[in-house]
């Protein structure tokens, strides 16, 4: 059996479509194609139904991927060990993450992590739609917020903490808000997704669940960079987690008001995590960058490592 188009046929699969796989390859379509097609004559099934733009699985096929994905990534993972246990660790590391968590937290890791893993090249996806870590074949992925059923580790990086902050500006000119409910005569900015305008808890530090708080405000955008821009041009009050804050505390652009009380988004706390194989089927560039990762963002989170962030 050809492993060469057994990581074609997984390739496909994974990209959606003989075009995506070779281009993903930097290889011709044909090629692909006449590799599949060898790969069918092979198993004596047809493995794809094939549409004018997109490829589909048959039933074989189907079976067939589930049985040669695990064999393939401990093949993988055990070529992986043998030339690490010489050698310093190599490839492409595919890395995918939400937009502003990407820009703000994870290109700096990725500074970081090559200075010591300089043999491995990164490529990042941001992106704030959805992502497959599976199909999008990336090694590992960023989730911020609760997590899908997956058959990835999924390792919990930091909790996310959100803080309600405003310019100096924008207090002496409108005054600092006492309470929660005070809220309602400010000018609160809000981030707007595809799931509609964010939405804004509170409860006190003793109590068990949160309340929320319908405020309004004069910009509602889809860029939490913009939002965080008008913030700090003193617009309005934005109500966001530490991680996409924490230069503006610490430079006091942006400083926290009501922090006597706990803030959120959701009627629940949620994370920060790290999806990515199990160590036994990664390759070894995957486990060090975790490991990297983890070392680096510590506890507390290195976003919250200032008096400005943390107090």
């Amino acid at each position: 059996m050809d492993l060469n188009a057994l990581r074609t046929f997984r390739l496909v699969v994974d990209t959606g479509g003989f075009t995506a796989a070779a281009h993903r390859s930097h290889r011709a379509v044909s090629s692909v194609s006449r590799q599949i097609a060898a790969l069918e004559r092979s198993v004596g099934q047809a493995l794809f139904h094939r549409h004018t733009r997109a490829v589909a699985l048959t039933e074989a096929g189907a079976r067939y991927i589930e049985t040669v994905r695990p064999l393939l990534a401990e093949l993988d993972a055990a070529t992986e060990a043998v030339f690490a246990a010489h050698n310093e660790p190599t490839g492409v590391l595919t890395i995918n993450a939400p937009v502003a968590f990407g820009e703000r937290q994870v290109v700096p890791l990725i500074h970081g992590f090559s200075q010591r893993y300089p043999h491995i090249q990164t490529e990042l996806r941001l992106t704030d739609q959805f992502v497959d870590p599976v199909r999008s074949a990336s090694d590992v992925t960023f989730r911020v917020g609760p997590l899908a059923d997956s058959s990835l580790v999924a390792r919990k990086l930091a909790p996310m903490r959100y803080v309600l902050a405003a310019a100096p500006a924008y207090l002496r000119r409108s005054g600092r808000p006492e309470t929660p409910q005070a809220l309602l005569q400010h000018d609160c900015l809000r981030y707007q997704g595809e799931y509609g305008r964010q939405r804004w808890y509170w409860r006190s530090r003793e109590a068990d669940d949160f309340q929320r708080l319908d405020i309004d405000g004069s910009l509602y955008s889809d860029d939490a960079p913009s939002l965080r821009y008008a913030a700090v041009l003193g617009q309005g009050i934005v109500l966001f987690p530490t991680w996409l804050i924490d230069r503006e505390l610490r430079d006091r652009s942006l400083v926290p008001i009501l922090d006597d009380w706990q803030w959120e988004v959701a009627p629940e706390q949620r994370s920060i995590s790290m999806l990515y194989a199990a160590p036994r089927l990664g390759p070894r560039k995957v486990q060090v960058f975790v490991d990297y990762v983890l070392e680096t963002v510590g506890t507390p989170p290195v976003w919250e490592r200032t008096p400005q962030a943390t107090e």
